[in-house]
């Protein structure tokens, strides 16, 4: 079993936990809005350690925040009742077309 999955197990596990002792439990509890704020609070902080990154070379920090973004993300999915796997099994569908082309492709469908 890959982190993927060993992830989305205790995401998944979480939805009945605990929201005084869970973080994920409390995200859920507080429904999908907060979610999607946690996601944008991630997604803000990857871009300004990517700044960091490059003035600085503070390199650790964006993976740090890279990862708190995928959590967040991970957890946005299974609050959805989406498998964060499917989503590397369509970057996996993706690989070796063209970023045009696949855009292109997904308006079509």
């Amino acid at each position: 079993m890959n982190i993927i999955d060993e992830l989305t197990k205790v995401l998944e596990a979480r939805r009945g936990a605990d929201h005084e002792s869970s973080y994920v439990a409390g995200l859920y509890r507080n429904g999908l809005n907060r979610i999607l704020e946690k996601v944008g609070e991630e997604a803000t902080e990857v871009i300004i350690a990517g700044k960091e990154a490059v003035a600085d070379g503070r390199q650790e920090a964006l993976l740090h925040e890279v990862a708190d973004l995928w959590f967040h993300t991970c957890v946005l999915l299974v609050h959805l009742e989406q498998k964060p796997r499917w989503v590397l099994e369509l970057l996996e569908a993706r690989f070796g077309t063209s970023g045009h082309a696949e855009k292109a492709n997904r308006g079509q469908s």
